[in-house]
Parts: structure tokens; C-alpha cells; sequence
């Protein structure tokens, strides 16, 4: 049996709720980190998939709002232009991430961390786009 396979490990409640607030500080870091100052959390149109992945939907402090993800996969953000609910952005970093671990193999040259990181990318944009796909866990959505 490959890892991949095995069964989820069930998460207690405090534990979710310990890897959703760890999620929350990587999102707000990775905008500060852009200058981007969080001022609040649109919490009806995030998303938590836990221990996988979480979508945030922040407003900064520039006047914009931006869709952030976190998780067990690189910290990303992107303006909400680019999607229109958390599943559709889901659908937007798998695409855009196979496009820049595209990127990253056609440069050169190329070296071991490049490749270990492309691989990565694409390995999430793959789980990502089943996520997306996977209408159970957006049956109780409002689109």
C-alpha cells in the first residue's frame, strides 16, 4: 500500500482547530511578508479542508482582497479577480502552478532544489484539481 493510500487520519477537534489557526498566521505572514497588512478575515467565503488545504479570502490594508491558500503545499495568494468562489481558486493555483513548475524545467540550468520544487508544484496542482473536483465536498456551498 503506497502512502497516498492509506486511510485519512481523523483529526480531533482540537487539533483542527490548532492546524486551522496555523494556517491563518501562514496566510497573514505570507501577505505581510508581500507588505500587505491583513485587516479581516472573510470567513463565510473561506475554505478548510483540514489537515490538506485552506482558502482564505483576506483584505489588506491596500484595499484589495485576496484569496490565499495554505496547507500541506506551498503558501500561495492571488487577488480575487482571479476566482470567484474558494473552489474555482483551487482550480486556479493547480493551473498555475503546472505552468510554473513548467517554467522552472524548461530554464536553465537547472539544479536539484529547482526540480525537488517543481515536482512539488505539480505533485499539489494534481490534489488540488481532484479537491476541486470532488463535488462531496461542495455539495453544501452556496456557488
Amino acid at each position: 500500500m503506497s502512502e497516498e493510500k492509506k486511510a485519512p487520519v481523523e483529526l480531533t477537534e482540537a487539533q483542527i482547530n490548532q492546524w486551522q489557526r496555523e494556517c491563518l498566521g501562514n496566510a497573514q505572514k505570507f501577505l505581510a511578508d508581500k507588505g500587505v497588512l491583513p485587516v479581516s478575515i472573510l470567513e463565510k467565503e473561506c475554505r478548510i479542508l483540514p489537515p490538506l488545504c485552506a482558502v482564505w479570502k483576506i483584505k489588506g490594508n491596500d484595499g484589495n482582497t485576496y484569496w490565499v491558500i495554505t496547507g500541506r503545499l506551498p503558501t500561495d495568494a492571488v487577488q480575487i479577480s482571479a476566482a470567484e468562489n474558494a473552489r474555482d481558486v483551487l482550480r486556479h493555483f493547480s493551473f498555475q502552478w503546472q505552468l510554473k513548475a513548467d517554467g522552472i524545467m524548461a530554464s536553465k540550468p537547472i539544479d536539484k532544489t529547482q526540480v525537488d520544487f517543481a515536482n512539488l508544484l505539480v505533485n499539489r496542482a494534481h490534489g488540488l484539481y481532484e479537491l476541486f473536483e470532488n463535488e462531496q465536498l461542495w455539495a453544501n456551498v452556496a456557488s
